[in-house]
């Protein structure tokens, strides 16, 4: 058998596309393919890292002799011990695995495009602690979306919410849903908001709705009438941006 096709069946033993072990190696897509139709042969560095990955001697892989297999790849593709549980996909996508899964007692620290674990970073991230774009977990920090006890998105949801638009127990942010929320656009039991508020207890600036209002701006007291919730939603539409004006209506028109 020759080398391009103890390449091949090594390849398609492990379950690889060509642009897969391409991307572990570290070449092209082509020059996979080269080397199994037997046009070219790698260099010695990457017969090097051909063999460490598939876990076979170099005479093996060069010659077709058998011998000492090498020592297994550094990277762990499934590991369980000590408690914990790691998982790491062997493809990857700018450096990083697509999947990193590591959990158990200790820290764990998970870091790849989804990265679950005790503390993971990732696109998508889900831990105690997570760090992402989309973040789930205890603490969780989002660039886009956080779903946590604590949580800091441009949309947040936990019992601590800080974010553009954040609902939680306690909210903060730009347009604000909770038990305690607080922002330039604001709802909640107790609600303070610098353009406006609605809630139970409520501090607003130009529009206060609620059962108890400082009387700063315009005021409506709950419940509303017809004439009053008309007013009130017409005073929202003149303060605040169309898009946040439509989420308040809704709120007021249920009051």
């Amino acid at each position: 058998m020759e080398f391009s096709s103890r390449l091949y069946e090594l390849r398609r033993k492990a379950g690889l596309s060509q642009e897969e072990l391409a991307d572990l190696v570290g070449v092209t897509r082509q020059a996979v393919q080269k080397w199994e139709a037997g046009t070219s042969r790698p260099d010695m560095d990457n017969l090097t890292a051909l063999a460490a990955y598939f876990n076979v001697s170099l005479d093996y892989l060069v010659l077709g002799k058998e011998g000492d297999a090498l020592p297994p790849p550094v990277q762990v593709i499934h590991n369980h011990y000590n408690g914990g549980y790691e998982f790491k996909s062997k493809a990857t996508l700018f450096g990083l695995p697509l999947v990193h899964i590591n959990v158990g007692y200790g820290l764990r620290a998970a870091r790849g495009i989804v990265a679950i674990g005790n503390a993971a970073v990732g696109v998508v991230s889900v831990g105690g602690v997570a760090l992402g774009v989309f973040s789930l977990g205890g603490v969780g920090i989002g660039l886009l979306f956080a779903l946590a006890g604590f949580a800091v998105g441009a949309l947040s949801l936990g019992a601590f919410a800080l974010g553009v638009i954040s609902i939680g127990g306690i909210a903060a942010g730009y347009l604000t849903f909770g038990g305690i929320s607080a922002g330039v656009y604001s709802a909640g039991g107790l609600a303070i908001g610098s353009r406006v508020a609605i809630g139970g207890l409520v501090y607003g600036g130009m529009l206060e709705i609620g059962d108890e209002v400082s009387g700063r701006g315009a005021a409506f007291f709950t419940p509303l009438s017809p004439e009053d919730r008309e007013a009130a939603v017409q005073t929202i539409y003149a303060v605040a941006p169309q898009w946040i004006a439509a989420f308040l209506e809704l709120i007021v028109r249920v009051f």
